[in-house]
Formats: C-alpha cells, structure tokens, sequence
C-alpha cells in the first residue's frame, strides 16, 4: 500500500462586509470576529494533525484564515496564486436580488452563458489551477497533510473536478460552508476518498 497523504483545502472564515459588496479579488476585505472564531475552531480541530505545510491564497481573508492553523503548528503560511478566489465581472458590486443590477441591460452580456459561466473565470479554468494546486500540496506534504486555504468557489469547482462530475451547477447547492474542509485523501498520487467537516461556532 502506497503512503497516504492528506490535502486539506479549507476555505476562509466569513468576512467582514457590512455593505454586501461582491468582494471577489479585491484588496482589504478581513476577518470579521466570527471568521476569526471559525478559523480558531478549525485550528483546535487540526491541532494534532501531522501538518507539515499550510499554503493559503494571497488574499487577507485567506491569509489570515490560514495564520490560525499554521499557529498551532510552528509553521509560516506560504502564499499560492493558483488559490486565489475566481475572477467575476460583478466585483466590487452589490448584486442582491433587490438591488436592480440583473435588471441593467449592460450587464445581460455577462449573464449569457452559465455553463461557462460568461461573467467570470471559465470553471475549467478554476478546476485545472486548483487541481495543480492541490497537485503541489499533495508532494510538498506526501506521507503527511498539508492544509491549502481558498475560496468557495475554487473549492466547489475542485471538488466536483477530482469526483468526475460536472463543473456548472448551482451555486445555493455547494457544500462549502465558511470555514469548511474537503480533506483529499490520496494513495500514493491516486485520490481514494474526499471528506467535509465544517466547524460548530454559536
């Protein structure tokens, strides 16, 4: 039997937003104190894990997620662009139903196509750099766990890569929650099974 590794690719805590802004790529966007108490609750879990890298996306959310676990084990949190959220037309925006902006006829062109989706990063795009990703962890930590932090998304998109299932979807039917970890599980360079926890914060 090969060695078994462990990939845990956890995305953020929740974020501090109180305009509701689609915050995508942008800059500044923190922690909110219950992200902080959701990345803390996710470090208790993974504290006697034999973590031997945490990796997270360059963003502050994810940076900071990260900084929780890789406290508990001595470890720096090293930056991968292939983590990053996935880029989206409507950045920067308030998109909620009620707001009007799916009325605007100058953003209909960007809702043309939501197999691709047209108003945002191709999922293929998104499953091939998280797949490589996750290839990365997956050799840095091989015969241990490496914990990679990301964004729903990415992580979604990943997911249904590694699990043969099709990449469009919809997204009121991702189990992503905040804070939450798909843990890949490989033999050797084979995936032989995917696991999810989210953690329990009052």
């Amino acid at each position: 039997m090969a060695e078994q590794t462990r990939v845990h690719v956890m995305r953020h805590g929740e974020v501090h937003n109180p305009e509701g802004i689609l915050y995508g790529r942008l800059p500044g966007f923190r922690l909110s104190d219950k992200g902080k108490a959701q990345a803390a609750a996710v470090a208790d879990r993974l504290a006697d894990r034999d973590i031997v890298a945490v990796i997270a996306s360059p963003l502050q959310r994810a940076q900071e997620t990260a900084a929780f676990i890789a406290g508990k084990h001595d470890l720096p949190v090293d930056a991968d662009p292939d983590l990053i959220e996935s880029a989206n037309f409507f950045q920067g925006r308030r998109v909620s139903p009620g707001d009007g902006a799916w009325r605007d006829p100058r953003v209909w062109w960007q809702l043309r196509n939501p197999f691709t989706p047209s108003w945002g990063e191709p999922y293929r795009e998104i499953a091939d750099r998280m797949a490589t990703a996750a290839d990365k962890a997956r050799a840095r930590g091989a015969g241990h766990e490496v914990v990679c932090v990301s964004h729903q998304l990415p992580v979604w998109t990943l997911r249904l890569h590694l699990t043969g299932k099709r990449l469009w979807h919809d997204p009121r039917r991702r189990e992503c929650g905040l804070a939450s970890v798909t843990t890949l599980v490989y033999d050797g360079d084979q995936l032989v099974d995917v696991e999810y926890f989210e953690p329990v914060v009052a």
